[in-house]
């Protein structure tokens, strides 16, 4: 899990990439919660995430927003932020140029701005989101959605309520083209305590079967 040092647009970012061992690997970019409010990319769910994609054989990063750990800058309220991870994408892809896929996969504000940035970059073939903050941002700007994607939230979410969550999949789902998978926890809150293996079970469920099919219809080719 070799520490890395990237540009960023506001200075020098701060991450840990796991480059995979199978030729054109698939890519994952893991982003974490609210700088403000403690979240950075040694999060446990982020952590989880990070795993996950790992354990699919993907090359994946994980990395410090802007004023976070050794990350340079400071919280740009969310703009600066899409930036940063638009700057991991471009390391990430400079370093594999012929990577298979890209998948982006936040929690809580990062699901925000992996959100953000999927509408920015074509190239993203899937995405994660958990505990989306629904009901503290507008997400309207998924109109069209590119893709569809795996959106997991608790059904005792103190911060998020799930009926925000589940208004945004259901729009998302009256659009051509695009289906997300949604799973509720039950018993489970935003810091999804006691819950960490059911956010990588489902990741390894969903993901894996979406590369699987890929795969499987390029072999058939």
């Amino acid at each position: 899990m070799p520490e890395v040092m990237f540009a960023g647009p506001d200075g020098r970012l701060e991450g840990r990439y796991h480059h995979s061992s199978e030729p054109n690997a698939p890519l994952a970019l893991i982003m974490h919660p609210h700088p403000l409010h403690g979240g950075t990319m040694n999060n446990r769910i982020t952590y989880a995430m990070y795993r996950s994609f790992e354990k699919l054989g993907f090359s994946v990063m994980r990395f410090n927003f802007r004023g976070v750990g050794r990350s340079q800058g400071r919280y740009d309220g969310g703009i600066g932020e899409i930036s940063d991870a638009a700057g991991a994408l471009d390391w990430m892809q400079m370093v594999n140029p012929n990577s298979s896929g890209l998948w982006i996969s936040g929690y809580s504000f990062g699901a925000f701005v992996g959100m953000q940035l999927l509408m920015r970059r074509p190239e993203v073939s899937g995405w994660v989101s958990v505990a989306p903050p629904a009901n503290h941002y507008d997400f309207g700007f998924l109109a069209p959605c590119p893709c569809g994607g795996l959106m997991l939230h608790g059904d005792q979410d103190e911060l998020v309520p799930e009926p925000a969550v589940r208004k945004l999949v259901d729009k998302l789902n009256t659009q051509k083209g695009v289906q997300v998978d949604y799973r509720v926890f039950a018993g489970a809150d935003h810091v999804f305590a006691n819950h960490a293996d059911h956010v990588s079970e489902a990741i390894d469920d969903y993901v894996g079967r979406v590369v699987a099919r890929k795969t499987m219809a390029l072999a058939a080719d």
